[in-house]
């Protein structure tokens, strides 16, 4: 497995857990829940962070820049325009050329705006940008952001925050085998099992955040959610046994069997 590497754009990384660095009770939980997730990107909301804090309050000052790379993200933008500047602005902040980008469409459901995100991922690719688009588990969305040039394309597992894990694994996996750039499913997962479902269906990583954060020992569920992703993903790799879901097969077969 360590040579299992996801490589997005330039980047690659041994781990295939992407994790939000939001929601913790303190700067301390969040440092050690990362370190117990064994992740190797952190995603950083750029509109939630003051950028011109330098004092030692600032949660950047605990992540350690030399162990992770921070991912940005446009996470609270409603349209592409909205979601273009904060991109730009990430990247004259000196977080590099690459972004997640989310623009959503609903306050309440959170959904992401399709639309906006292709017009925003095409004019992010034109300037350079890594772009990692996160969007709905619809097959034809993804195509055409894969067309548009992103990276990565990121469906949604179900809404940001649910927990309610993967709502729709035939679509995703409908997404996985129709895409040729890693499929990273984004957004719903909730506990380890979520994550290994996800690995299992092929995606290249999972992001999260809530899922981990919210948990009554979000440490603990960190070290559960890289251990899931890990089993997820080794089980993917092996190639499970063809289903027979109308018939029982012996785990000791009659045939050349020793009288």
């Amino acid at each position: 497995m360590t040579d299992d590497k996801l490589i997005l754009g330039s980047f690659e990384f041994g781990s295939r857990l992407l994790l939000g660095t939001g929601k913790y009770a303190t700067n301390e939980q969040m440092v050690a829940a990362l370190d117990a997730s064994g992740c190797e990107v952190v995603t950083v909301a750029i509109r939630r962070v003051d950028l011109t804090d330098r004092s030692g309050e600032s949660f950047l000052n605990h992540i350690d820049r030399e162990r992770y790379t921070i991912l940005p993200n446009t996470a609270g933008c409603y349209t592409a325009d909205d979601a273009i500047r904060t991109a730009r602005l990430a990247r004259e902040a000196g977080f590099g050329d690459w972004i997640k980008l989310e623009v959503l469409g609903d306050e309440q459901t959170l959904l992401p705006d399709v639309g906006a995100t292709l017009e925003a991922t095409k004019i992010l690719v034109d300037e350079g940008f890594t772009v990692l688009a996160y969007t709905s588990d619809d097959v034809v969305s993804a195509l055409r952001l894969e067309e548009a040039g992103a990276t990565s394309v990121m469906p949604l597992g179900s809404p940001i925050g649910s927990g309610q894990g993967i709502l729709n694994p035939h679509n995703i996996r409908l997404i996985i085998e129709k895409l040729s750039v890693p499929v990273i499913v984004d957004a719903g997962v909730g506990t380890a099992s979520d994550t290994a479902v996800a690995m299992e269906l092929g995606a290249a990583g999972v992001l999260m955040n809530t899922g981990v954060a919210a948990a009554d020992d979000p440490v603990l569920m960190a070290r559960a959610m890289r251990l899931g992703l890990d089993a997820g993903r080794t089980a993917f790799l092996a190639g499970r046994m063809k289903a027979m879901p109308l018939a029982a097969s012996p785990s000791s077969p009659m045939a050349g069997r020793i009288e």
